[in-house]
């Protein structure tokens, strides 16, 4: 009878046994998140021993300073230029004129060869381009214009629809000038290229 007792019943010992098994189960498919963790951690620790910063919590923002710009010095000649510009030229006010190649020199002086600066003229602002011009458009602009041309590769685009509007050819535009058939598309595929828009 005592022998009796003291047997624990096999179906009593199995439960137990199951646990076990799906503890040990739990924490070997558990231990690569506690590695990775870990990991994780003493990284983070060493990280922090050399910069002597805290490394933020899990969600918090963090600010990244932005990289430092290609400077003028750090490119080499023949290089392409990294920025794109085009100006709509389309009014003959010496003012407006006088704002447009003011705009143009300073960037020229700001990113010297490393910006290309394409300037399209058409409607009234093609008298800038015209050997002749039929409206009042001072001399003085007219000769800035083709020394930017010739000193800083600047390209002055003429508008061929608006010229045969005034019945001008080739020979009626300063030599500088390229004359292209449709201002209005050189602006949109310029733009369509990466080139940023401006006008006044």
């Amino acid at each position: 009878m005592n022998a009796e007792r003291t047997r624990k019943p096999v179906a009593a010992m199995q439960p137990c046994a199951g646990r076990t098994a799906t503890s040990r189960r739990h924490w070997l498919m558990r231990w690569p998140l506690w590695g990775s963790a870990l990991s994780t951690g003493l990284a983070a620790s060493s990280a922090s021993a050399q910069t002597g910063k805290r490394p933020p919590p899990d969600g918090a923002a963090t600010f990244k300073v932005p990289t430092r710009p290609v400077s003028n010095e750090d490119r080499m000649p023949g290089d392409p230029p990294e920025h794109h510009i085009a100006y709509q030229l389309n009014r003959a006010e010496p003012e407006i004129i006088e704002h447009i190649l003011g705009s143009v020199g300073a960037l020229v002086g700001k990113y010297a060869d490393n910006v290309a600066i394409v300037v399209v003229a058409f409607g009234p602002g093609i008298h800038l381009l015209a050997r002749q011009p039929k409206r009042p458009v001072p001399a003085a602009l007219r000769e800035r214009a083709a020394a930017q041309s010739r000193d800083y590769q600047v390209r002055f685009i003429a508008c061929g629809n608006t010229m045969k509007s005034l019945g001008w050819t080739a020979t009626d535009m300063l030599p500088f000038v390229q004359i292209e058939e449709v201002g209005a598309a050189v602006l949109m595929e310029l733009q369509e290229n990466g080139y940023a828009y401006l006008a006044w």
